[in-house]
């Protein structure tokens, strides 16, 4: 089940021609409640990561901040704010595809979704579908440098 969802999180990354190709979905009792891809090219927006848009869209659909029984599906190891939405949210489980080595908080800088100080963890399942997200970042950032990609 974990890698059909991957591939819808890897779907949602997709989604944007000139956005880092990041995409999440999440799954709440085995059906999609919230998806999202980044945006903070197109909102103008540094909250506008593909995480933050997906919790918004799942609260909206249970109407409330709380999003448990949940699982979301990640292509990108997300960021400080993303880990801590996903906290604040009270996500039960994440499922990442790529680790990223320079802002990813939950395993590889920092575990912000595990920190022994919150209230909340997060069980987390890592490399669901890596090569195929990290190829998106790799084509994305290629095809920028080649000056194939504009920005909005």
């Amino acid at each position: 089940m974990d890698e059909l969802y991957m591939k819808e999180a890897i779907n949602e990354a997709k989604s944007s021609t000139y956005e880092v190709p990041v995409g999440a979905v999440i799954v709440h009792r085995g059906k999609i409640i919230g998806r999202g891809h980044n945006m903070t090219e197109t909102n103008k927006s540094p909250l506008a990561h593909a995480e933050i848009m997906a919790i918004k869209e799942a609260s909206e659909f249970l109407g409330g901040w709380r999003i448990i029984e949940s699982t979301m599906y990640v292509t990108l190891e997300p960021c400080a704010m993303c880990a801590g939405a996903i906290v604040n949210s009270r996500i039960d489980r994440l499922v990442i595809g790529a680790m990223d080595n320079k802002r990813g908080c939950c395993g590889s800088v920092e575990n912000l979704v595990n920190h022994p100080c919150f209230n909340h963890r997060v069980d987390l399942t890592y490399g669901i579908l890596e090569k195929e997200c990290r190829a998106l970042l790799k084509d994305f950032f290629k095809r920028l440098r080649e000056g194939k990609i504009t920005k909005a």
